[in-house]
């Protein structure tokens, strides 16, 4: 995935671990490899921490935030954007076993 989708603000679907299918916001980037997210977690339950580009899934919408932007920033933007259930729902996975 090109690196050039994965800046602050895009909206992306957790697809590995404890938040599997919860949306998040990416709000900076670590290194080629992970980023910073958060849902923030008094939305969606999704705590502010690091995450593996692999295991995010991006979705068509943004928010404007600037680079490492709070929680609360980040929240007040979702509900200016009217995004605040669309963040509430959960994606769910098909297992292809």
């Amino acid at each position: 995935m090109p690196r050039e989708v994965l800046r602050p603000g895009r909206i992306c679907v957790i697809t590995r671990g404890r938040d599997r299918g919860k949306k998040c916001v990416i709000v900076g980037s670590v290194d080629d490899t992970s980023v910073i997210v958060t849902g923030p977690k008094e939305l969606n339950g999704v705590k502010r921490g690091r995450k593996n580009i692999l295991h995010l899934m991006p979705l068509a919408e943004t928010v404007r935030i600037r680079v490492n932007s709070k929680d609360e920033t980040v929240m007040t933007a979702i509900e200016k954007s009217g995004l605040k259930e669309f963040m509430r729902e959960i994606v769910r996975f098909e297992d292809a076993c």
